[in-house]
């Protein structure tokens, strides 16, 4: 009963959230961007909670905690400095800036200012959906062991739940009601992470911090990882890097740079996010690193050693209201980047793809109503191939890893490298995204090998983007001087008057 109650309260908050902000929506501006208005701390929880998802929590937490043990941590460690103070302190500013000053509202529309491309806007809209929705779908996965194994929720509730919460606050008030519920999803995922720490120390498994760590490092000696070695330290870099730099070639990432404020809102905003990030991650992965402690081998169903298991199997030591809180953080988690995967892919669908294209004269009214409906479809659509288990579920594990090798080239180096031209970012675009497919069906979709071939195809898409450029003569190629005097205007406009 204690469970239901924080469910109900959780979902009631969320709901007014929808009902509140969407009087404040007065048009596709502020629906898909805010109206570009957000503070630092909106802006950095927004940041958070759709990096982190259930998939965090249950799956990543689990497996590298168990197989690295307290190296593990390590990947909270890249994950706050690299997925999150570098990416604020390298795309941040400039992302706000020429966002806001050339009024861009997606990541397709970036690539079409920068490169001077209506089809590479047309193309990375279609790459954005096709890849998003399976990755969408995932997110409900990480809610699987957790709710039938400890909290004996039927898992397809839990689900609906997921779907219903995300639908309404999402498509009442749009970016601007998810602003405001990340920040409040941000601050119980915070809560949560350090209540679950502190109550797993004090299980009598763990027996408090000092004997607790002991414990494991002795427990790390007996498994060979507590000293390092060539390949724990390739599967950990590996993973660091896909689950930091991969970050910054997420769309839905990205996004929450276009709303921000102003440059003093992305200083204070790239302190709190690394902080947001330091404490969830660690967090997480510390907790996956005492599983040694609970288990002497990897729990197993149906015969199959299962890493899902392993935090939901600990989560049984812990008392009633605190699995209600946990259940509340996942779902935060889980909800917050639902919908930012939600808001970004079917923004791209209907601004660049439908009024973009197919239907040009659209108004923007009617662009922010089929905006609305895609909304409601995308996420229906998640449900029903989570809750299907269909094939299609598969290729999560490697959305992550094909939507980096795609972007992550042409939008970083577009940013700085004024050279960077059209050919080089098709180059980029296309050589990334199809080593990483060509890497999943030639391995079968071997889904252990995801997080590897995601480093090649974005290492690729450099390389192609980088020869494409050089191969290719500045002459006709555009490389989008207007979109460097953004940056120029705004460096003479900080320097001091005479």
């Amino acid at each position: 009963m204690t469970v239901w109650i924080i469910l109900l309260c959780y979902i009631a908050i969320m709901a007014v959230v929808g009902i509140i902000t969407s009087r404040k929506v007065s048009g596709l501006t502020s629906f898909v961007v805010g109206g570009r208005k957000a503070g630092a701390w909106m802006s950095a929880f927004a940041y958070g909670t759709t990096y982190f998802s259930a998939v965090l929590f249950i799956g990543y937490a689990g497996r590298s905690g168990w197989e690295y043990g307290l190296w593990a941590v390590l990947i909270g460690v890249g994950n706050a400095l690299i997925g999150s103070y570098l990416a604020w302190k390298v795309l941040a500013n400039r992302t706000r800036e020429v966002t806001r000053r050339l009024k861009i509202k997606t990541m397709p529309q970036l690539f079409e200012q920068r490169y001077h491309s209506k089809p590479m806007k047309l193309y990375a809209a279609v790459v954005i959906f096709i890849f998003m929705v399976p990755y969408s779908a995932s997110v409900y996965s990480g809610l699987s062991y957790l709710c039938t194994e400890v909290l004996k929720i039927d898992y397809n509730i839990a689900m609906l739940a997921i779907a219903v919460i995300a639908a309404v606050y999402l498509v009442l008030g749009g970016y601007l009601a998810s602003l405001t519920a990340d920040f409040i999803q941000g601050i119980v995922m915070i809560v949560g992470i350090i209540a679950m720490i502190i109550c797993v120390f004090a299980t009598p498994q763990v027996g408090g911090a000092t004997n607790g760590l002991s414990t494991l490092i002795e427990k790390m000696e007996l498994a060979d990882i507590a000293a390092p070695n060539t390949e724990l330290m390739i599967g950990l870099g590996g993973l660091i890097l896909l689950t930091s730099f991969g970050s910054w070639g997420m769309p839905q990432m990205i996004h929450k740079f276009y709303g921000i404020a102003d440059k003093p809102a992305v200083k204070r905003g790239t302190v709190i996010s690394t902080l947001f990030a330091l404490i969830i991650s660690c967090g997480a992965y510390l907790a996956g690193a005492l599983s040694r402690l609970f288990f002497s081998d990897v729990p197993m169903l149906n015969g199959v050693k299962n890493y899902d298991l392993i935090i939901p199997q600990i989560l049984t030591n812990l008392p009633t209201f605190l699995l209600g809180v946990i259940l509340v953080l996942v779902l935060s988690a889980s909800v917050s980047t639902l919908s930012g995967i939600t808001l970004t892919s079917c923004s791209s669908v209907s601004m660049d793809l439908v009024a973009g294209a197919l239907r040009p004269n659209m108004d923007k009214g009617r662009t922010l109503t089929l905006t609305r409906v895609l909304c409601v479809l995308f996420i229906a659509c998640s449900y029903l191939i989570a809750m299907l288990k269909t094939p299609i579920l598969m290729l999560m594990s490697f959305s992550w890893g094909s939507i980096a090798g795609s972007f992550i080239a042409p939008y970083l180096l577009g940013l700085y490298w004024k050279r960077m031209n059209r050919a080089g970012a098709w180059s980029g675009m296309i050589g990334g995204l199809a080593v990483s497919l060509l890497l999943t069906v030639v391995s079968g979709f071997n889904a252990g090998l995801a997080p590897v071939f995601g480093i090649i195809a974005v290492v690729v898409s450099f390389a192609c983007s980088v020869v494409g450029t050089l191969a290719t003569s500045r002459k006709g190629t555009q490389s989008a001087p207007e979109f460097f005097e953004v940056f120029q205007q705004e460096e003479q406009a900080e320097m001091p008057q005479l």
